[in-house]
């Protein structure tokens, strides 16, 4: 498996101030120390920190040997804006992790919302521009919910019950996609896992480490992920959904649809109430 952590340096899940982001990335790092990882970062989401707290922030990631890639300046939805507008802020994304990275370009590209197009035409040039700016984008076959366990996380008194609720639906989670990677792909593939930069990941990350091995995972890095022949597979699917590679795949394959583990009632229901959605 390999991990992959988006928006960084930190999700929607609490304060962006230095002192915050830096506890935060502090605790992460000391759970993910000698795990390979990759970050995926939006710098528009650290204005709070300025260019200097957001370079001290991905300098603790670079530090530990993590990968960083590019999720775009602002998080934009593909789905919602137009492919030039969307390339443009690709790339306003790019300085911000390049200096972070002693100058050299990222490597990997990932979608936000893993809108990936919703047209063929739309797909194929972005995939195009990928290409010709030297990007290797970045699937995901374990997509889950953690962001919004982790706003429900955030805000109330029951961590310890909202954390062990989480590990629960994490297990179901890789359960569900790796019978389906075999149904898919007619064997066990490396997983490539998304979470985001958060605190329930931070607090949650021994747990998790410790989840992953009793399952079997070994942790590997993102390229050594990718070479696992599955991502040579057709991405069979087009549309407005942001879904697992595994499904992708499936669409290609014309297979039946077969959805993974939702979130728990109760979660969806907080998640209301609190976010007012």
């Amino acid at each position: 498996m390999a991990i992959t952590i988006d928006d960084l340096p930190r999700g929607g899940d609490g304060a962006k101030d230095l002192a915050s982001v830096r506890a935060l990335t502090v605790k992460l790092m000391a759970a993910l120390k000698g795990v390979p990882v990759t970050g995926f970062v939006n710098a528009q989401g650290a204005q709070a920190l300025g260019d200097a707290g957001l370079q001290e922030i991905l300098g603790l990631w670079t530090k530990q040997g993590a990968e960083l890639g590019n999720h775009t300046f602002s998080h934009p939805d593909l789905n919602r804006v137009p492919l030039a507008e969307f390339e443009a802020d690709l790339l306003r994304g790019e300085p911000a992790i390049r200096k972070a990275r002693g100058g050299t370009q990222s490597r990997y590209f990932r979608h936000p919302f893993l809108h990936a197009g919703k047209d063929a035409e739309i797909k194929q040039a972005l995939d195009a521009f990928l290409v010709k700016h030297r990007y290797t984008m970045a699937p995901v076959t374990l997509d889950t919910s953690d962001w919004m366990f982790a706003y429900v996380y955030a805000r109330t008194a029951d961590k310890a019950g909202l954390l062990q609720a989480y590990l629960l639906y994490m297990d179901s989670i890789c359960e569900f996609y790796e019978k389906r990677a075999v149904e898919v792909t007619g064997r066990e593939i490396a997983q490539i896992l998304l979470i985001h930069a958060n605190q329930l990941n931070a607090d949650a990350m021994p747990d998790l480490l410790r989840l992953f091995a009793k399952r079997g995972y070994r942790i590997v890095g993102l390229a050594e992920a990718l070479r696992d022949p599955a991502y040579g597979l057709p991405d069979g699917y087009l549309g407005t959904n942001g879904i697992s590679w595994i499904h992708r795949w499936a669409s290609a394959k014309g297979l039946t649809e077969r959805w993974e583990p939702g979130e728990p009632k109760w979660l969806l229901e907080e998640y209301g109430r609190m976010s007012g959605r």
